[in-house]
């Protein structure tokens, strides 16, 4: 059934159409040259008309190492068509491409187009894609980084408001970034997935009146919480066995629901619990310089809670932070918080980069 689906589908890049023999023949589409990132679509695009009815996806090892896992080609259409149907998106939309075709991410945006007809603008995934951008883009997706690049510069700002669709995903959304986009005239949604869930599995509106603190499942999905609190996921359209994320959540009484915080970014210090996120909320508003919150092993405490910074700071201005034991007994300086390549801190670097930066001291 899927193969059927497939070989009638076709692929609009730039205004130019492009049918699955091209992709089965020796020879090699005109568009392919124009660029590695352009390359690599082309490949990603031979491996989808192949008649395999998987494709292998890495996932991003934010907080463990990262896996290549496979997935089913007829389950990415369907992602793809709920995220097509929540936002209306028709054939002929022009949508931006520029994240990186390694993850899920980049797959998906291609699926999208290949469901929906979309005209596919494949950029470079950089931390500034609207650079050199004079199209009006119907849709795309961005992670937190890449948004916040173009809030820095009039110009890219104008084309972010412009995107009539713009999704954020790969990361949490910080307070100011949304303040910052709170007025925009487009449509703005935070996601909320993994790569085991094909992208998304609901949205939260950034921006505008509907603007919410909460994320929306699409209706297919069915969600409920573990005894530790966190997040259970039956997503049958997308997902053949049901989820069990790290991800603790609260579920509102009309099934929409908010994040806390991932349970393995727990630090049980003298025997509180205490959420990594919750400490990084609370000192994103004192700090403007880049940071994150991690732990080292401590004798008395068992651990002790640690800032990371990139610049010094003064940390008397940490001394009004409450509950008290949520204030870092450490502040460690180092270069650069590390990220993975979607970029999201990667805890389990950190951590360890931290550890042998105390021990060493």
């Amino acid at each position: 059934m899927y193969q059927l689906y497939i070989k009638r589908q076709t692929i609009t890049i730039e205004g130019g159409i492009y049918t699955p023999e091209i992709f089965r023949s020796k020879g090699t589409p005109a568009f392919a040259f124009r660029s590695d990132f352009h390359y690599s679509l082309y490949l990603f695009l031979k491996d989808w008309f192949s008649r395999s009815p998987f494709l292998k996806v890495q996932t991003s090892g934010s907080t463990g190492i990262p896996k290549e896992i496979l997935v089913e080609k007829e389950r990415m259409m369907r992602s793809a068509e709920l995220t097509c149907s929540f936002l209306s998106l028709k054939e002929g939309d022009k949508a931006l491409l520029c994240m990186s075709l390694d993850y899920i991410a980049g797959k998906m945006m291609v699926v999208r187009a290949l469901i929906a007809g979309l005209d596919l603008y494949p950029v470079a995934p950089s931390g500034n894609p609207l650079r050199e951008i004079t199209v009006a883009f119907d849709f795309a997706a961005m992670i937190p980084m890449q948004v916040y690049n173009s809030l820095q510069s009039e110009i890219e700002r104008e084309q972010l408001a412009k995107i009539k669709n713009l999704i954020i995903g790969g990361g949490a959304i910080d307070p100011k970034l949304q303040k910052n986009i709170e007025s925009f005239p487009n449509k703005i949604y935070s996601t909320y997935g993994m790569t085991e869930t094909l992208s998304h599995i609901a949205l939260r509106k950034l921006n505008g009146n509907d603007a919410s603190d909460s994320y929306i499942p699409f209706s297919s999905v069915t969600l409920s919480l573990s005894e530790d609190n966190t997040l259970v996921i039956d997503a049958p359209l997308v997902a053949s066995e049901r989820l069990y994320t790290n991800d603790i959540a609260e579920i509102g009484a009309d099934g929409n629901f908010r994040i806390i915080g991932r349970k393995d970014n727990i630090i049980n210090s003298g025997g509180i619990k205490i959420q990594i996120e919750k400490i990084e909320e609370l000192i994103q508003p004192l700090l403007s310089c880049n940071f994150a919150v991690t732990s080292y092993p401590d004798p008395k405490f068992g651990e002790i809670v640690v800032l990371v910074v990139e610049h010094e700071i003064d940390s008397n201005i940490l001394n009004d932070i409450q509950p008290a034991y949520y204030i870092p007994k450490k502040i460690v300086k180092i270069d650069s918080i590390p990220l993975t390549e979607t970029g999201k801190i990667s805890r389990m670097v950190l951590k360890k980069m931290i550890f042998e930066k105390i021990s060493d001291n």
